[in-house]
């Protein structure tokens, strides 16, 4: 395996790239993280400045259509996506292949449609052996620590967010890494079964309301 370039551990089997400010919303931090897998490394999420040797990852998975503005030309991975977000993608990377619904990529990384943010927002859940992270993109990200949505009027759907989140609610995992935090704060967090049902609770709570986070 190739080496991998200016990439943090977080924890044992998972690195994150340099934070880049989301030029939309610049208080917000992106970052791409790359899963170290017996069954070949994979890239989740984008940005600009990740870089890597070439073989040093076997795919990368996009959360949704919107990353691919921040599509690397560092990285040599075939590029996989939604069904749905497919065609936006394709104008900006070249899509190897897409799929529609939730499978498994060896034995340890999940693929599950969470449609809502965007009609093809995905979400990943990986068994890393020590730990199970979920990879929820902008479905769910971190604003100075607190788990929030982010619904976009116009574009997003309410009801199938809704369904989404009812969905991750009920994933066990101990670790959310989100495509996006605040600048300068932690962009993962350390959670239990019963914390995650609590705050993914909350955020369905508050679009049933109305809110949009």
């Amino acid at each position: 395996m190739r080496q991998l370039i200016d990439m943090q551990t977080v924890i044992a089997g998972l690195r994150a790239s340099a934070p880049e400010a989301l030029p939309f919303a610049p208080a917000l931090d992106i970052r791409a993280f790359l899963l170290e897998r017996a069954d070949g490394n994979v890239v989740i999420y984008s940005t600009r400045g990740l870089e890597l040797q070439p073989g040093c990852a076997e795919r990368q998975y996009l959360n949704h259509r919107h990353e691919a503005l921040f599509a690397a030309a560092g990285v040599d991975a075939p590029l996989f996506c939604h069904e749905e977000e497919r065609a936006s993608v394709a104008q900006r990377a070249h899509v190897r292949g897409s799929f529609s619904r939730r499978h498994l990529l060896g034995d340890d990384l999940e693929v599950i449609p969470t449609p809502g943010h965007t009609s093809g927002a995905t979400a990943f859940l990986w068994d890393s052996g020590e730990h199970r992270c979920l990879f929820s993109g902008d479905t769910i990200y971190l604003d100075e620590g607190e788990w929030v949505a982010a619904l976009l009027e116009g574009s997003s759907d309410r009801a199938a967010y809704v369904s989404s989140l009812e969905l991750l609610g009920e994933l066990d995992f101990d670790v959310l890494v989100p495509w996006a935090a605040t600048g300068g704060e932690p962009f993962h967090a350390a959670t239990s079964a019963a914390d995650a049902r609590r705050r993914i609770g909350a955020i369905a709570e508050r679009l049933r309301r109305g809110d949009n986070r």
